[in-house]
C-alpha cells in the first residue's frame, strides 16, 4: 500500500513568499545568500575590509599585549594533544571541554611540525588571524543576512574588528575567540534565507561545537533559535527547530559520554570526574557585582573600557534601543537574535555572586557591533528616507543629506581618536620583552637544565620545554606544585625541592593561595630581573646564593636589587 507524505522536507522559499526587505529598500526578489557570492560589490568590500582588519589585528601580534596564563595553559595542552601523551600536559580534570584546544591543536600542527622550538605562545598567536579572519567574514555575511544595507554591513565588520578591545582580546589564544566563531556559523545557517533544513540542522551542530569550545556559550542558544524561528519557514519550522535541537544535544552529549567511558563521570577514590568539574565552575567564588567599584568585576569593566567605550557602551544602548522598539521597527526585528545575545551576556555579567573573567567581553563583541550598526543604519533611514514625499523639496533633501554628514563627522571625530591612540599602541608597543629575556635566561645559563625543576606560569611553560627542561616535573606549572597529587607526591621535601622561581606577575599574583609556591618565594634569591615594575619578571634561585641584578629587556645588567621580594598582588 502506498501512501502520500506532504513534502515537509523541501527547503525552498514559496515563490510568492519573500524574504523581509533591509532598512530603506524595497524588497528583494532573489535571495540574498546568491547575490552576497555573485556581488561584486560585496566581495569587494568585504575583501578590502578584511585586508584592513587583518593588518591591524596582526601587525605586532607576537609583543602586545602581555603573555596570559591561560594562553600558554591552553597552548600547552593543544601541544600535549599533538604529541598523543593526553588532552593536557597534566591530569586533565574536566575544568573546560576539550574541543577548543583540540582545535588550536589543528590549527598549529603544520607550524610545529615545520618549527617545533617555535611552539610557543608568542609565535603561535598567528594562528589566531585564522580565527578572526574567518570571524569578521561570519559578520559581514550575518549582517547581510539580517537585512543591513552593504554600508551598514561594513560598518559592523570594522566596529568588530578595529575596536581596541578587539584587537587586543582577539590576538590572544583564548578558547572564547573560536567559540565565537561557531556561534557566527551557527548564527548565519539560522538566518540562511533559502532556509534549507540542512542549514538548521548545520546551526545546531555549530551551536554545539561553540558550547563544548566555550561552555559559556550555552547562554546564547536561546538568541540562535529565536533567529532560527524568525527566519524559517512556517510550513517546516517545527522541522527546522527540532533538527537544530537535536543535533546540538546529541553532540553535546558526547562530553559526558567520553567521561562516561572513562568512569570519571562521577566523582570517586583516585580520580577526577566531570561532577567534579562542574561543581567547581558552579562554586567557584564570584568576583563581585559589575557596578560595585569595590568589586573584581567592576575592575574587570574598567579594563575593559580602558580600550574602549565606543563599542561597549554602544552596542548595549543599541540593543536596549532594539528590544524596546522591537514591535515597530523593521530593524529591531531583523536584529532580534543579536539584541537578545547582547542583552542575555549582559544579565549574566551581571550576576551579584558570578565569576567575571576578562576575556567574557570577546562573546559578544560581534553582537555588539551587529546591534550598533544596525541602530546607525535605522538612524540614517530616518533621516534620509522616512517621511519622504515624492514632491520635497530640494532644499529639504540637500538638509537632510547635511543633518547625516554632520552626524557622521561627529561620530568620526569622536571615535577615530581614541581608535587610534588604542590601536597605535598595540601596533607598537613591546609588551613581552621581559618574557623573551627571561625565557633566553633560563635556555643559556641554567647548567643541566634536563635536572632542574622551575616553577612558571605555562606563557612560559612550552619556552622550558623546548630549552630542555623535562615536561611536567622539571619545568612545572606553578598551580600544579601545590593543587595536582602527581607532581607533589615527587616533591617528598615540599619546596626545598625547587631550584627555580619564575616570579612573573602571575606567580606573584597567586603564590599567596599557593603553599608550597610561597614558601619558595619567600626562601629564594633573584638572580636576574628584566622589566620593571609590576610587570617585571624575576628569576629566584630556591635557597641560593647567586648574585641578584635587575636586568632590562635586552639582559644587560642595570643596577643591583637583593632585596626584591616579588610580593606584589
Amino acid at each position: 500500500m502506498t501512501s502520500t507524505l506532504p513534502a515537509v522536507t523541501t527547503s525552498k522559499v514559496p515563490a510568492q513568499r519573500t524574504p523581509a526587505p533591509k532598512t530603506g529598500s524595497t524588497p528583494r526578489t532573489t535571495p540574498l545568500p546568491s547575490r552576497l557570492r555573485t556581488s561584486r560589490a560585496d566581495l569587494v568590500l568585504c575583501g578590502v575590509l578584511l585586508v584592513v582588519v587583518m593588518t591591524v589585528q596582526g601587525w605586532n601580534i607576537a609583543d602586545y599585549p602581555a603573555l596570559s596564563d591561560d594562553e600558554g595553559t591552553y597552548l600547552a595542552q593543544a601541544w600535549s594533544v599533538q604529541q598523543g601523551t593526553g588532552l593536557a600536559h597534566y591530569t586533565y580534570w574536566y575544568d573546560h571541554p576539550p574541543l577548543g584546544w583540540i582545535q588550536i591543536a589543528l590549527l598549529t600542527w603544520i607550524p610545529s611540525l615545520i618549527s617545533p622550538e617555535s611552539m610557543t605562545v608568542g609565535s603561535m598567536r598567528i594562528v589566531m588571524l585564522l580565527v578572526s579572519a574567518i570571524s569578521a567574514v561570519l559578520v559581514y555575511v550575518l549582517a547581510r543576512r539580517l537585512w543591513l544595507p552593504r554600508w551598514a554591513a561594513g560598518l559592523a565588520m570594522l566596529l568588530f574588528g578595529l575596536s581596541p578591545l578587539s584587537v587586543v582580546l582577539q590576538r590572544e589564544i583564548f578558547l572564547d575567540n573560536i567559540a565565537v566563531m561557531w556561534t557566527l556559523v551557527a548564527f548565519c545557517l539560522a538566518a540562511s534565507p533559502s532556509r534549507h533544513l540542512w542549514h538548521h540542522f548545520g546551526a545546531g551542530l555549530a551551536a554545539a561545537a561553540a558550547v563544548l569550545t566555550k561552555e559559556t556559550m550555552i547562554f546564547v542558544l536561546p538568541a540562535v533559535m529565536i533567529t532560527m524561528w524568525r527566519h524559517s519557514h512556517r510550513d517546516t519550522r517545527k522541522f527546522a527547530l527540532t533538527g537544530a535541537i537535536t543535533a546540538c544535544v546529541l553532540i553535546g552529549l558526547s562530553y559526558p559520554l567520553f567521561a562516561l567511558l572513562k568512569g570519571e563521570l562521577f566523582p570517586g577514590g583516585g580520580h577526577v570526574s566531570l561532577w567534579d568539574g562542574l561543581e567547581y565552575q558552579l562554586t567557584r567564588p564570584g568576583s563581585g557585582f559589575i557596578l560595585d567599584q569595590g568589586s573584581g568585576s567592576y575592575g574587570v569593566l574598567q579594563s575593559w573600557l580602558y580600550y574602549d567605550r565606543v563599542l561597549p557602551l554602544g552596542g548595549l544602548a543599541g540593543a536596549l534601543l532594539l528590544l524596546v522598539t522591537w514591535r515597530w521597527s523593521v530593524t529591531a526585528r531583523a536584529l532580534a537574535g543579536p539584541a537578545f545575545t547582547v542583552a542575555i551576556l549582559a544579565l549574566v555579567a551581571l550576576r551579584p555572586t558570578g565569576y567575571l573573567p576578562a576575556m567574557y567581553v570577546i562573546q559578544a563583541l560581534p553582537f555588539l557591533a551587529l546591534v550598533l550598526a544596525g541602530g546607525a543604519a535605522s538612524v540614517a533611514h530616518g533621516v534620509l528616507r522616512r517621511w519622504r514625499s515624492t514632491d520635497e523639496k530640494a532644499f529639504v533633501t540637500r538638509a537632510r543629506y547635511a543633518v547625516a554628514a554632520l552626524l557622521v563627522a561627529a561620530s568620526a571625530a569622536y571615535v577615530v581618536p581614541r581608535w587610534y591612540e588604542g590601536d597605535r599602541t598595540a601596533v607598537t608597543a613591546d609588551a613581552n620583552a621581559p618574557y623573551r629575556a627571561a625565557s633566553k635566561w633560563l635556555a643559556t645559563e641554567v647548567d643541566h637544565p634536563e635536572d632542574t625543576r622551575v616553577l612558571v606560569d605555562d606563557a612560559l611553560w612550552l619556552d622550558l620545554v623546548h630549552a630542555g627542561y623535562e615536561p611536567g616535573l622539571g619545568v612545572i606549572w606553578f598551580y600544579k606544585a601545590d593543587l595536582d597529587p602527581a607532581v607533589t607526591k615527587t616533591m617528598p621535601r615540599g619546596w626545598r625541592d625547587i631550584d627555580y622561581v619564575v616570579a612573573s606577575p602571575t606567580v606573584r599574583r597567586d603564590a599567596a593561595d599557593l603553599p608550597n609556591v610561597k614558601q619558595a618565594m619567600r626562601h629564594s634569591t633573584p638572580v636576574a630581573t628584566f622589566g620593571k615594575g609590576p610587570d617585571r619578571i624575576e628569576i629566584r634561585q630556591v635557597g641560593g646564593g647567586g648574585t641578584a641584578s635587575t636586568t632590562g629587556a635586552t639582559g644587560k645588567a642595570d643596577t643591583a636589587d637583593a632585596a626584591s621580594t616579588g610580593g606584589d598582588r
